[in-house]
């Protein structure tokens, strides 16, 4: 039991911690977007990097858990487009029920899976995110392009992004140095150390980044995104991974991680696009507010 305060309680409490910072402390904008760069362009990268890089590839049961993943995010989007067409939903808030649906806040996940099995479920962590990644990008960049305003979605610039994405820069670094045998004295520690700097500032900001105000906008939505992306993704990762014989603690850590609530910046994807920005905001607020009940749910019902 103590573990599991170990791994939620500071996950939640540095959410909180970060809300208040933003409406009692650092109320400037400008802070909490430094903060977000800093997080996105280089230390979560180097969480990834730090995590990757000691793996034994050879060991890794990559190809099962990426396809347990992939069909799961597969049948997530699926699903999330047909009620958003079940639920009268135009284009735009169409794309913020996909968000809500298959997008994920990878720094809880880290945080959670780093305090309940150490090292090891950082580094599954780390090939969760690298397997996640890329699907997701691609699938709502698409949606957004097929809204009729911008014109058909060009190739050029969906790779243009997937190539520019710090993430997934990572992970392909992360995989190529633990290839070669892991990162060398000096610079092992050093990546180490902005790795873990990246949980609490990224908890922290995505705190920062939630609104009460938010509730009571289109509240039947909420709770069908919620439904589905913290029951149905979950449940439905833990049915492949069996299905495909994925070894126990990856296959908690991928339940767990589509276990989690849609990244904070879904708004910011949403409200620069041409989203349904008010509508992904409500949805963000409220998925992370009922993970408190559903994440430790499933880390009971999924621990090796």
């Amino acid at each position: 039991m103590s573990a599991w305060f170990d791994a939620f309680v500071p996950a939640f409490a540095l959410l909180a911690l970060g809300a208040l910072l933003k409406r009692r402390l650092l109320k400037d904008d400008a802070v909490w977007a430094g903060m977000e760069r800093l997080i996105y362009w280089v230390l979560l990268p180097s969480l990834i990097v730090a995590a990757l890089a000691p793996l034994n590839l050879a060991d890794l049961p990559l190809g099962r858990i990426a396809a347990a993943i992939w069909t799961a995010l597969a049948l997530g989007t699926g699903i999330s487009v047909l009620l958003a067409r079940a639920l009268g939903l135009a284009h735009p808030a169409m794309t913020s029920v996909l968000q809500g649906g298959i997008r994920f806040n990878n720094l809880m996940g880290f945080a959670i899976v780093g305090a309940l099995f150490g090292a090891p479920g950082t580094g599954f962590g780390a090939v969760a995110t690298g397997i996640i990644v890329p699907f997701v990008q691609v699938v709502t960049t698409l949606a957004f392009a097929l809204d009729g305003q911008r014109g058909p979605p060009r190739p050029a610039m969906i790779a243009r992004q997937l190539l520019l994405n710090p993430l997934l820069l990572a992970v392909a670094i992360g995989f190529g140095v633990a290839a070669l045998g892991g990162l060398p004295p000096g610079i092992a520690p050093t990546v180490q150390t902005l790795g873990r700097a990246s949980v609490a500032l990224g908890l922290l900001c995505v705190g920062a980044a939630l609104s009460v105000d938010s509730f009571s906008d289109r509240v039947g939505v909420q709770a069908a995104t919620g439904v589905l992306k913290l029951t149905v993704m979950p449940l439905v990762t833990w049915a492949l991974c069996t299905l495909f014989g994925v070894p126990p603690l990856a296959t908690a850590v991928a339940v767990i991680f589509m276990a989690l609530p849609t990244a904070a910046t879904s708004y910011v994807m949403a409200r620069a696009l041409g989203g349904d920005a008010p509508l992904m905001a409500a949805i963000t607020t409220t998925e992370h507010i009922a993970s408190i009940v559903t994440l430790p749910l499933w880390v009971m019902l999924v621990a090796p």
